[in-house]
């Protein structure tokens, strides 16, 4: 009871820290510089500049509802970080617009745009890793995906894009550009931070020299070998088809190791987003310390 007590107080204390570093760069980069930004964020900035209302109370009054729909729709559980998440962003807006804080950039907005995507991004990517939320933009993608069939994603960009071109009110095509920039920055900081800072690459080879593969693999490299059977549909042979999580730098010395056995050995090589085993170890030098 007292390690679940104190695993779900470090996720509450790290949705706070991310909503504080999310609030520090909306209002010191984006409100400030007049950058767009996506999502209800962006809904608010839209609000804040057309008609004078403090980003604090639209984002209060836009999440409300969506949060009372999120709760009918996906149970109350579910929403609890989101709820705080939420809550901790605006009371943060709110408080940062007490403060007097100016950082001069002499106007160049690629650097603001730069330093907006960082900060927004570092601050989502820990609120999203911890289980929370800054916005209910992804309760209104569920619900689109629910009632429409259109798939999350696709529903997120798409709301993402309707915000931005609303932007354009108060805003001129030049700096819709900068927040361009500002978003993709955002975009590849919130994966890195939600991934926990490093990436990890998936292959699945299939070869007539699968032990002789997988025994260089697991000696040269240091990772497992899983085995998985596979069959061909047209010749109807079995074949041992392998799988391994490696690090980028492990994928160059495999793909170089596999041609050396077998140049005909089929390689497919993809992404993963996380691996959750405690015998996997993304950076071969902490493998190494590990087997000293």
């Amino acid at each position: 009871m007292s390690l679940d007590y104190s695993l779900r107080l470090k996720h509450f204390i790290l949705i706070g820290l991310g909503a504080a570093i999310y609030a520090f760069g909306f209002v010191y980069f984006y409100m400030a510089n007049q950058v767009a930004a996506s999502g209800i964020a962006g809904l608010t900035l839209i609000l804040h500049n057309l008609f004078g209302i403090n980003p604090t109370y639209s984002g209060y009054l836009i999440n409300f509802p969506l949060i009372l729909l999120g709760a009918y729709l996906f149970g109350k559980r579910a929403m609890v970080y989101t709820v705080y998440g939420i809550a901790s962003l605006y009371l943060y807006v709110w408080i940062f617009q007490q403060i007097p804080f100016f950082v001069d950039l002499n106007q160049d907005y690629l650097v603001v745009s730069l330093i907006a995507g960082s900060i927004g991004g570092l601050g989502s990517g820990l609120v999203f890793r911890y289980g929370g939320t800054i916005g209910g933009s992804d309760i209104i993608a569920r619900v689109i995906e629910k009632k429409f069939g259109i798939q999350l994603n696709q529903a997120l960009l798409g709301f993402d894009i309707f915000v931005m071109l609303l932007s354009l009110t108060y805003i001129s095509i030049p700096k819709m550009m900068y927040a361009l920039i500002a978003s993709f920055i955002y975009s590849q900081v919130v994966n890195m931070v939600q991934n926990g800072g490093y990436s990890v690459r998936g292959m699945m080879i299939i070869s007539d020299q699968a032990e002789e593969i997988s025994r260089q693999i697991m000696e040269q490299l240091g990772r497992g070998v899983t085995y998985l059977k596979g069959e061909g549909a047209y010749s109807g042979k079995e074949k041992k088809v392998m799988y391994v999580a490696l690090s980028p730098q492990d994928t160059r010395e495999a793909k170089s190791l596999i041609h050396e056995i077998d140049q005909l050995a089929f390689v497919s090589i993809f992404n993963i987003d996380e691996v959750q085993s405690p015998e996997f170890i993304a950076s071969r030098s902490k493998y190494r310390k590990r087997i000293r």
